[in-house]
């Protein structure tokens, strides 16, 4: 009996733990640690292509703001392993640079024979070239996104239309959404074996691009197999080829009017000076070029003590030009000019030798070369109206001659000594017997078109080299336009400034820059046979005019 109760005891007891077993939640796996990407990245020298391929998911999939680079550079072949176990991407042809792949920071001392290149085959580069383009235009920054969209109409990979597809349906940025449809339309064009419907709708978003790029993907469809699809894009060529003559066209306005902008700078001095003097001042583009320089001065000032300043060098610039070079007018006028009021033919000999000595002055003080003049931020870049593309520096320039030629009008009709000016212009005898002192307001005025000269030279410091022979390049077009506009009339010289800008941005693509320049002077030469004094001729009160 004692037995059965022990066997029965023993049963009850393993059932009791077999129940117990199956009823316990089982224990947790452990937790799979994704390596770090130091690690991932380290272990691309010695990986197979399969782990070459894991690796570059895990790195993608990790959110490191390098992984981007260093899958890009896996597939142009620029990653390369060191012997101490770095990895460094390479960059440049003739020199060649390394940086760190997952810092960036450069690597000297390395050559090539201490490199082992990481490979990978062609099944493994199409996987990486869409791995690349899914983390690029799938990026948390719409910069990146629209960069990575406009590479892809470039490179108009097959492998990357996946990505292109996924992140179109992603998108919430238009102009984003826009720019990869383009570049999924581009792909689907290229592909023979697409749908002809897709093709033709393709074709319909190319046109809608309508710049150079769209027109000569559609030009490669010429030899399609398709007649439907030749067809097809000959017509949207042609549209296009039409709209870019039309937009064309404007952006020549728009250059001109930048040209005409920075001959309105050099030529409203000169017209002043010329108006109210008589004088036919050759140095009158030394004054631009004291102008240009003094920014070069400011800008080094800024750099060496005051670089917080910088974006506003231009800023100071501008009245420090003025300064300058209203200096200089003054010095010239009572050490030269006044000596030789009535002999046009000796103030142009001596101001053309003074413009000489000014440049070799120059030349011995900052040297012969060119100087770099730093473009501010806000005035870097460009965006565009339609195919239209405006650039800030220019579109500041235009601005700026403007906001000078109007605070020029302005001095000259609601102040007392522009009325002196004015007077002056007109009748000199006559403001000399109202008490005028004549003198003085040809210094002053001399002084003031050498000051406009100063901040012309400014504006020039921003679209041309900063030399010694600055000057020479714009003298000749000055004169042209005082003389074109009208002698000592401001609006004339703001029409003939613009006019002449714009018809030599016109003649350019036809005739070169330098039968351009000709044409334009054979023009003004038969002009001025038939108007002498221009286009708005300057009225005044005395007898001989």
């Amino acid at each position: 009996m004692r037995l059965l109760f022990a066997i029965a005891a023993l049963l009850l007891c393993s059932i009791d733990a077999a129940w117990s077993q199956d009823t316990t939640d089982p224990a947790p796996p452990a937790a799979t640690v994704p390596a770090p990407p130091d690690a991932l990245v380290a272990e691309l020298t010695t990986a197979d292509f399969d782990r070459k391929g894991e690796i570059a998911d895990a790195l993608a999939m990790s959110g490191h703001p390098r992984a981007g680079e260093i899958i890009n550079s896996l597939v142009s072949g620029t990653l390369n392993g060191t012997a101490d176990g770095r990895v460094v991407i390479e960059a440049g042809d003739a020199t060649k640079t390394y940086t760190e792949a997952l810092t960036g920071t450069p690597v000297g001392g390395l050559a090539e024979d201490q490199l082992t290149r990481i490979g990978v085959n062609n099944r493994l580069r199409r996987v990486l070239r869409g791995l690349y383009a899914r983390l690029t235009l799938l990026s948390p920054d719409p910069s990146i996104r629209r960069q990575s969209a406009a590479g892809a109409f470039t490179a108009r990979d097959p492998d990357s239309l996946s990505a292109i597809e996924e992140a179109i349906s992603k998108e919430t940025i238009p102009s984003v959404q826009d720019a990869l449809a383009q570049a999924r339309a581009a792909i689907i064009l290229q592909d023979a074996a697409a749908p002809e419907l897709d093709r033709l709708a393709a074709i319909e978003i190319i046109t809608e691009r309508g710049d150079q790029d769209a027109m000569s993907l559609l030009l490669g469809l010429r030899d399609a197999e398709s007649p439907v699809i030749r067809e097809a894009a000959a017509d949207a060529a042609a549209a296009i080829e039409d709209e870019l003559v039309y937009w064309g066209a404007l952006q020549n306005v728009y250059y001109g009017l930048s040209l005409g902008s920075v001959l309105l700078l050099a030529a409203i001095g000169l017209a002043v000076t010329f108006g109210v003097m008589g004088v036919i001042n050759m140095a009158h583009g030394e004054m631009m070029m004291l102008g240009a320089y003094t920014t070069y001065v400011v800008q080094q000032i800024l750099i060496s003590s005051a670089p917080g300043l910088m974006e506003w060098s231009l800023l100071i610039a501008v009245p420090s030009a003025f300064i300058v070079s209203a200096a200089a007018g003054v010095a010239i006028e009572r050490g030269i000019i006044r000596f030789l009021y009535g002999r046009p033919l000796e103030t142009l000999l001596a101001t053309w030798g003074l413009s000489l000595i000014i440049q070799q002055g120059v030349r011995s003080i900052f040297g012969p070369t060119n100087k770099a003049v730093i473009t501010p931020n806000w005035m870097s870049g460009s965006f565009d109206v339609g195919h239209l593309q405006i650039t800030y520096s220019r579109l500041v320039i235009i601005v700026f001659s403007l906001v000078a030629f109007s605070l020029l009008i302005v001095f000259l009709k609601r102040t007392y000594s522009g009325m002196q000016m004015r007077a002056v212009t007109q009748n000199r005898r006559m403001a000399s017997a109202m008490g005028v002192r004549t003198n003085f307001i040809d210094a002053f005025t001399f002084a003031l078109g050498s000051g406009v000269a100063g901040i012309a030279g400014v504006a020039l410091s921003q679209i041309d080299n900063v030399s010694p022979n600055l000057g020479q390049t714009y003298i000749i077009d000055s004169f042209m336009v005082v003389v074109f506009g009208g002698v000592g009339n401001l609006w004339g010289t703001l029409v003939g400034a613009m006019t002449l800008g714009v018809a030599n941005k016109f003649l350019e693509p036809y005739a070169g820059a330098v039968v351009g320049k000709i044409l334009i002077l054979v023009f003004i030469i038969l002009f001025i046979q038939r108007r002498p004094r221009g286009l708005f001729a300057l009225k005044g009160r005395a007898v001989e005019a």
